[in-house]
């Protein structure tokens, strides 16, 4: 009995340091993305021609937009076609082209109310990650809930286009913080037990989706509270 509780006990041990590697390997990714794009941002706010190219054509302005949606559905929907190493590539691809469609909040906020925003958006960040680690609770049934509200919220952002109502804007960015800071929970929750019951073999291409999947947690979460605590430069 004594030498079974041992070895469950070891094997235990072995599981969660596991899980500790994996969600290790998921955080440097994610963390790398995200200096990807702030650089990328900042180059192209410091650039004329990309400008001037950006906002002379809405083609390419589209075309940005549609190459994003593109390589998440790629990465997502093929990653077990997929090696690990393409996976990673496509990934920071995808920070890439994101950091291209972000730079002009360097032209509309000021650096420092982006900076702060930035460390707001991590601190909250990290603190619903910590929980979505750490909890007992099961959030799966939370998870749905956010999903369904997130199409809702993304309906009624396409809607606020041709309505550019300023009050609905302000509701809908108040819904994005919270289904936002719920997802990065959720999400944090589900990469773990993936990372518990996934094979070894495949822990680097759990990497790249679980640093995907909070990388674009993250993202949002600080363009809607930019919205709340960006300062414009006009």
């Amino acid at each position: 009995m004594e030498n079974y509780q041992n070895y469950y006990t070891q094997s235990e041990q072995a599981l969660d340091s596991r899980v500790s590697a994996v969600m290790k390997r998921v955080y440097v990714k994610m963390f790398l993305a995200l200096l990807v794009t702030a650089f990328v941002s900042l180059f192209c706010a410091s650039s004329q021609a990309v400008q001037s190219i950006f906002f002379s054509s809405r083609a390419f302005m589209w075309g940005t937009f549609i190459v994003e949606l593109i390589l998440v559905f790629a990465i997502t929907g093929a990653i077990n076609k997929m090696s690990s190493g393409t996976a990673t590539m496509l990934f920071f691809l995808f920070a890439v082209i994101n950091g291209l469609a972000l730079f002009p909040i360097f032209l509309v906020y000021t650096g420092v109310s982006i900076a702060k925003t930035f460390f707001i958006t991590a601190g909250t960040f990290g603190a619903m990650s910590i929980y979505g680690y750490f909890t007992s609770q099961d959030l799966a049934k939370w998870g749905s809930v956010l999903v369904m509200a997130l199409f809702g919220l993304i309906i009624c952002s396409v809607v606020n286009i041709f309505w550019a109502n300023n009050t609905f804007e302000w509701i809908i960015s108040g819904a994005g913080v919270l289904i936002f800071v719920g997802l990065t929970a959720w999400d944090t929750q589900k990469i773990k037990n993936w990372a518990a019951a996934a094979p070894a073999e495949s822990t680097s291409k759990l990497a790249t989706i679980g640093a995907l999947s909070l990388y674009l947690d993250f993202i949002n979460l600080f363009l809607y509270l930019l919205r709340f605590f960006g300062n414009s430069r006009d």
